[in-house]
């Protein structure tokens, strides 16, 4: 099977745990991508609280932040879009993306969840630091989170921060006093903004970002939306060490190559999470939901 990445494209990634590729997606994809997005953007705004056809655990499918009005929405989670969307399963299944996955991690690809971040203009949704791997952790860490930009990304609308290299670096901790918090102190997260670098590009674009690299991210200051629609792929031979925090029907399914027989383990060790009862993990990091008749 060809390769969709070359081999310095593979090289960059090991060394700094990122890569971003511009057209990622087709054309065509992109913008039905951005039409569903714009359409839920637009019936939050007549929800008041978190809404919608429930996921498999029960949770709702649609969280907004509490800043969230009828006249200005601000639906920052959409809980595994493949579920309910033709869409965003061709695209989290069949697109280019998944083929880039497999040149960083194997021939043998399958699936976790899926998200779309969205942060509306004028959001107050703040991502604070962490490393995915604390929330998804796994027998071994070949697991890639491709965040795929439905929007034009820039420093004024929210990007993704990120600390080239720490992926190979300790794990931090995700608990405060015993409790998961789902964000790492504020002493480590001072640390780790102070090497931060931005990723940023043209809708389409996809930061294809290693499980155990420190990233977060700030509120969008803009008049612009920044979107990204986020699906979490590991090698098949990667056997998860704690329940899915977005459980979905699709879970394991192989979009590449052939399931494993064998779990494939390293020595590491890392925290196992606590699982969310909220709508989405920005209640985890301390930021409320909608829950106020602020709608019309």
């Amino acid at each position: 099977m060809p390769h969709t990445l070359t081999q310095d494209q593979v090289d960059r990634y090991e060394r700094d745990g990122y890569l971003v590729i511009e057209n990622a997606v087709s054309a065509d994809q992109l913008n039905r991508l951005r039409r569903e997005l714009a359409n839920w953007v637009e019936e939050s705004s007549t929800h008041t609280a978190p809404y919608g056809e429930p996921t498999i655990d029960g949770r709702p499918r649609f969280d907004m932040g509490a800043e969230h009005t009828a006249e200005h929405p601000a639906l920052r989670r959409v809980n595994n879009p493949s579920d309910v969307s033709k869409t965003y399963f061709e695209v989290m299944s069949d697109a280019r993306t998944v083929d880039m996955v497999a040149d960083l991690i194997g021939a043998n690809v399958k699936f976790h969840h899926c998200k779309i971040n969205q942060k509306c203009p004028g959001a107050n949704t703040t991502v604070h630091y962490h490393q995915d791997f604390a929330f998804t952790p796994h027998s071994n860490d070949d697991v890639v989170t491709a965040l795929l930009m439905l929007d034009e990304v820039t420093p004024d609308n929210g990007c993704l921060m990120v600390v080239p290299g720490s992926h190979e670096g300790p794990m931090y901790s995700l608990f405060q006093d015993g409790e998961f918090v789902g964000r790492v102190d504020d002493q480590a997260e001072a640390e780790l903004q102070g090497r931060q670098t931005p990723i940023t590009g043209p809708a389409g674009s996809v930061c294809l970002m290693h499980t155990r690299l420190a990233h977060g991210s700030a509120p969008n200051t803009s008049d612009l939306p920044r979107g990204l629609y986020i699906c979490v792929y590991s090698a098949a031979d990667a056997v998860p060490l704690a329940h899915n925090p977005m459980p979905n029907p699709n879970e394991g399914l192989i979009l590449r190559g052939q399931p494993s027989l064998s779990a494939r383990m390293i020595h590491f060790q890392v925290e196992l999470p606590q699982q969310p009862k909220s709508a989405s993990f920005f209640t985890v990091q301390g930021q409320k939901s909608a829950t106020t008749n602020t709608a019309g």
